[in-house]
């Protein structure tokens, strides 16, 4: 069990709002601070920056933990905090937790030596945010595509974590599967799973699929790879920003292209939430072994 009951919940989207309300629900004290847009039903105590800190035992920050690497991702507040060394000052005998952490710690030097975590490069995190991922990326290809999910030629570029939860959704509703991978070992595993497999290398052939997913964040869908794409193909781009796929060249090509980013908070923001909670702990109980 943990130790720590208190949390300061800083910024971030309905994710964090989500996971503020079930900390409460599970007898922690929380302090909510920079969301001042959000509604909370049981508890959690809206209060200032400063107040929320030293009320605190542990602060939990957003995901990421800023978007331009100089103010904290807030998009629930009017607030424009700065990430600077005033505000590392204020954490600094705290434990805190952020996603993407590197955008955290290159604004101050006070950084050096203090107790961050990142949640979001934990391997169970990863792995169950992949479900929410691949739930609202089907979301979108039912909203956006005019045929059926059943019977229609899916490609799923890159084999990863979403990329695995994605195929096996896929296949679930009765889909037509391909996957492309870079190792022989994961194109043997999607071969396994019951899905055709050819090489990322090989994407540049891409022609006939009626929905793309994307999940490698790296430029894989140029505009020579999209030019071999049919017109009325769907290209969806799940990879961290910029992405793998060229927009503007899709554009050009009347190929219609979505940049999904941060699906788990616009789709399934309570699970997002619980899901970093649970993460939080179990770094938590694993320091205390």
């Amino acid at each position: 069990m943990i130790q720590i009951n208190s949390f300061a919940v800083i910024g971030g989207d309905r994710r964090q709002a989500e996971m503020a309300e079930s900390l409460v629900e599970d007898g922690c004290t929380v302090f909510a601070a920079a969301m001042e847009g959000a509604i909370f039903f049981n508890g959690v105590q809206k209060t200032s920056l400063q107040q929320a800190v030293e009320n605190s035992q542990a602060v939990i920050l957003p995901l990421p933990v800023s978007v331009d690497g100089k103010t904290l991702n807030a998009p629930l507040s009017d607030q424009r905090i700065l990430l600077d060394d005033g505000f590392a000052h204020l954490m600094s005998d705290k434990k805190v937790f952020c996603g993407m952490a590197s955008r955290l710690t290159r604004t101050s030097d006070l950084w050096n030596g203090a107790a961050v975590y990142d949640y979001s490069v934990q391997e169970e995190f990863a792995v169950r945010n992949s479900v929410p991922t691949a739930e609202g990326a089907i979301e979108i290809a039912m909203r956006e595509f005019p045929g059926t999910i059943n019977g229609s030629r899916c490609l799923v570029a890159g084999y990863g974590r979403i990329g695995k939860t994605l195929c096996g959704m896929l296949r679930g509703l009765g889909a037509r599967v391909t996957a492309t991978a870079r190792k022989a070992k994961d194109l043997a595993w999607i071969e396994a799973s019951g899905c055709r497999a050819f090489a990322t290398s090989q994407l540049w052939k891409t022609s006939g699929y009626d929905l793309i997913f994307n999940t490698i964040p790296q430029m894989v869908f140029d505009a020579h790879t999209l030019a071999r794409c049919a017109g009325d193909a769907l290209v969806i781009d799940l990879a961290s920003a910029p992405g793998g796929v060229d927009f503007e060249a899709a554009k050009r090509l009347g190929i219609r292209a979505i940049q999904a980013l941060s699906l788990p908070g616009k789709c399934a923001p309570r699970a997002a939430g619980q899901i970093i909670k649970t993460t939080v702990y179990h770094m938590l109980e694993e320091e205390m072994e």
